[in-house]
């Protein structure tokens, strides 16, 4: 058994509320990501999980018992911090079988289970060099191996891939989606990096300022997001917003455009509302009658496609388009709508209009 369950934590340091009301529920052998921006409560989240912080409010259990007055160790978590934290003058064994020797494993126990890890991080060829001697990415598979080996009820991570390049990044979410199958344990991973909360995650909770914005799969958090600031901060490029408001079969912008009503669409005329597009449901090639009129705003190469914004009115749209897409600023020309896939959000509250319908 690994489950976590977190009742309205709340916890604050001085004037500053780090955590209000956080409650999250997190399966057994689930590979659960809690993400948001810099400031959002993720590590003060974790480190109420693992007991290292006092809450003010609120309770942990672990497995269905209450553990919110246990110390650390008797949590029986291993967490995996973003600096490594291995010990400079050990060999990558001695880090890695740390954690047996001081459970008083015996040598034949610790070997075995240091062959293991090391073989399930393909690290086998390190085992006698020191942290010094190792990449970075080396040096977390060494920190992942050494959280690992003792089999804990649950693994807390905290933005661990942060201080590796990119192609390293790359690797390591390919890597821990593996080791994940294949222990099947419960990871609990903090991150501010939506990339690595969508390809990884089993289910993804999104925090803003020590609040809970929406728990949901990586599809449905994308897809379906349960307000304006989710819909924004979740995707790239950025979703863009219309201001606009309905009337009858129509939905009328600000700026004066106008567009067939989505047939989901279930705001009472003059709503003030957000209409969410995203960049891969526009088009600048015309595929049906829902359509944009702006003009060429400015070009993004990046070699597999070309972002092009248009300005419409005041605001503008990001459209994902073919590599080969070339055009002068200022150009006029037309962005298809793929209606089906837009977002309404109330322009007052920020909610989601568009959950039931679609």
């Amino acid at each position: 058994m690994g489950t976590v369950a977190v009742q309205g934590l709340c916890k604050s340091f001085g004037k500053v509320q780090a955590l209000d009301g956080v409650t999250l529920d997190v399966p057994d052998g689930a590979f659960f990501v809690v993400l948001g921006p810099s400031g959002a409560g993720k590590t003060t989240t974790l480190r109420a999980i693992a007991g290292l912080d006092k809450l003010d409010s609120g309770s942990v259990h672990l497995d269905g018992k209450d553990a919110t007055g246990d110390a650390p160790a008797a949590r029986d978590l291993a967490m995996v911090f973003q600096n490594y934290a291995l010990y400079p003058r050990h060999t990558v064994f001695e880090n890695i079988a740390s954690p047996l020797r001081a459970r008083r494993c015996s040598s034949r126990e610790i070997a075995a289970a240091v062959e293991r890890m090391s073989r399930l991080l393909h690290i086998e060829r390190l085992l006698q060099r020191r942290p010094a001697q190792l990449s970075g990415g080396e040096m977390q598979r060494v920190a992942l191996a050494r959280a690992l080996v003792r089999s804990p009820r649950a693994f807390l991570m905290d933005e661990p891939l942060t201080n590796l390049d990119l192609k390293l990044r790359v690797e390591m979410r390919t890597e821990l989606t593996r080791i994940h199958r294949s222990l099947g344990a419960t990871f609990v991973y903090v991150t501010n990096d939506q990339v690595e909360a969508l390809s990884m995650a089993d289910q993804v909770a999104v925090l803003r300022e020590g609040k809970v914005q929406q728990v949901g799969t990586p599809t449905e958090v994308y897809e379906r997001p349960a307000n304006r600031w989710v819909a924004g901060f979740v995707g790239s490029p950025p979703i863009s917003l219309l201001a606009c408001r309905a009337e009858g079969d129509r939905l009328v912008g600000a700026a004066g455009w106008t567009l067939p009503r989505p047939r989901w669409a279930t705001a009472q005329d003059g709503r003030a509302l957000l209409l969410g597009l995203r960049a891969e449901d526009l088009s600048v090639e015309q595929r049906g009658d829902a359509s944009l009129a702006g003009e060429l705003y400015g070009l993004e190469p990046l070699g597999d496609r070309t972002v092009v914004d248009v300005r419409v009115g005041t605001e503008i749209l990001k459209v994902k388009a073919r590599p080969t897409v070339v055009g002068t600023p200022g150009e006029r020309l037309r962005v298809t709508v793929d209606l089906d896939r837009a977002h309404l959000f109330d322009a007052d509250t920020g909610l989601s209009l568009s959950g039931a319908g679609r």
